[in-house]
């Protein structure tokens, strides 16, 4: 869990000392929890899904849930312009599209 913890964070290009202020830690507590000195409340589990924007099960088992992949898309797509969504939209269609067409 830690090693999926530290890369969460490096995806996310945060730094330590920015998760640790965010979640009221010592940047050494983050350190440990990542080096997998120190185990995880499942307050602090929480706390990093929310900042992650990972759900916990993924933290805990490493596995990508469907379920899991549809709430962060749908919470990040709507934080998006209208002009942004309908990009993506146009490029889930022509993607679509496309595989289609592969299959023929």
């Amino acid at each position: 869990m830690h090693e999926r913890l530290k890369q969460a964070r490096k995806d996310l290009r945060l730094t330590q000392e920015f998760v640790a202020k965010h979640m009221g830690m010592a940047r050494t507590t983050i350190v440990a929890i990542e080096a997998g000195k120190r185990d995880v409340t499942a307050e602090e589990l929480a706390a990093f899904s929310e900042l992650y924007g990972i759900p916990m099960e993924e933290i805990i088992h490493g596995k990508p849930t469907d379920a899991g992949k549809v709430a962060m898309f749908a919470r990040t797509f709507s934080e998006l312009s209208d002009v942004d969504q309908n990009e993506i939209i146009s490029l889930m269609r022509f993607k679509k599209r496309y595989k289609e067409s592969l299959h023929v």
